[in-house]
């Protein structure tokens, strides 16, 4: 416990995660949280799994969202043909996924791959990865391919760091040190062996049968409450009133017992193979979206009682205000949505 929490202090007011915290992940294999123990990784259960990575957010709020964020896209190995899944885990490498959920670029077919030009926002932890995760249009002769309802096809493809360009635009109150910055790609070939599709899965593990939205919703949500959890306890630190916390500390409370119990739900229709249906799905983003807006509520209701230390730049309470109310400008739960996508 006090190495975690030197980990944490050594987290905070950086711009970049600092070399040894990093070098901690990689020896605690937490890019890896989801990869199959066959490649390599812990492959923890989803509640297992959910549970660390809301410790990881109390204790930093950058810390939790790039692990989170990087660990979610080598979850992607589920997606890759086992030949590729294979190559990538190979033992000797431990590779870094991460990349843009955005439809930013286009991907022009070409023998037996893709040529892939564009610019895509908010890669979280740019600076770390291996590989760059991104979405395309594909493209033959010119022009869009469509799919049977009109709709432009999209694919999804793996690059080398060394095929894209950062561009260091990562410029937000909060979320410093995920370097969460845009990249481009110019005329870049990548076989097609390096293309995939979200609900396309090779390997055979419980935890990728999960509904790729579903499993975006849990691990966000968690990251939510643990900077909400770290909120609380520095505000119990300076504040002499406890009653103005009840109302927090009630819906933590809730909102724990709720994503875990639906984490449990999702872990146990998929190890009984059962499929999940539409309306659960929906739920749980309801539940999350709830969750996660009453939250937000509460901590602005609280912030301003709690006087010119919260204020303070070099105060943990006012990182964890900054950190939370960026993450909280993600897509899944903006109200801006898509619009203003993170």
């Amino acid at each position: 416990m006090n190495h975690l929490h030197k980990v944490g202090k050594v987290c905070f007011g950086k711009e970049t995660l600092p070399k040894e915290v990093l070098q901690w992940i990689a020896k605690e294999n937490l890019w890896n949280l989801w990869v199959p123990e066959s490649h390599g990784g812990l492959e923890m259960s989803l509640t297992d799994g959910l549970g660390t990575l809301r410790s990881l957010a109390q204790l930093d709020g950058s810390l939790g969202w790039t692990v989170t964020l990087c660990s979610g896209a080598n979850f992607f190995i589920g997606n890759l043909e086992k030949t590729v899944a294979d190559e990538l885990f190979n033992g000797n490498n431990r590779p870094i996924f991460g990349g843009s959920g955005g439809v930013f670029g286009t991907a022009d077919k070409v023998g037996d791959g893709y040529v892939i030009n564009g610019t895509w926002k908010y890669a979280t932890g740019a600076p770390y990865l291996t590989h760059f995760t991104l979405n395309a249009k594909i493209r033959e002769n010119g022009a869009d391919v469509l799919m049977d309802d009109g709709t432009s096809m999209v694919r999804s493809f793996l690059l080398k760091k060394e095929q894209v360009e950062i561009i260091h635009d990562w410029n937000t109150m909060g979320l410093r040190a995920t370097a969460t910055d845009s990249f481009e790609v110019n005329s870049q070939w990548v076989d097609g062996k390096y293309s995939f599709v979200y609900n396309q899965f090779y390997l055979p593990q419980p935890i990728f049968k999960i509904p790729f939205s579903v499993f975006a919703d849990l691990t966000l949500w968690v990251n939510y409450i643990g900077m909400a959890e770290r909120f609380l306890k520095e505000t119990q630190l300076i504040v002499a009133d406890k009653g103005i916390l009840k109302d927090l500390q009630n819906i933590l409370l809730d909102g724990i017992k709720e994503c875990m119990g639906d984490g449990e739900r999702i872990q146990f229709m998929v190890m009984e193979a059962q499929n999940t249906p539409e309306y659960h799905v929906e739920k749980i983003h309801q539940n999350a979206s709830r969750s996660v807006r009453s939250l937000t509520y509460e901590i602005i209701r609280v912030f301003p009682t709690l006087g010119i230390r919260a204020g303070t730049m070099d105060h943990p309470l006012n990182q964890v205000f900054r950190d939370y109310f960026t993450a909280t400008q993600h897509h899944i739960f903006s109200p801006l949505g898509r619009r203003n996508q993170l």
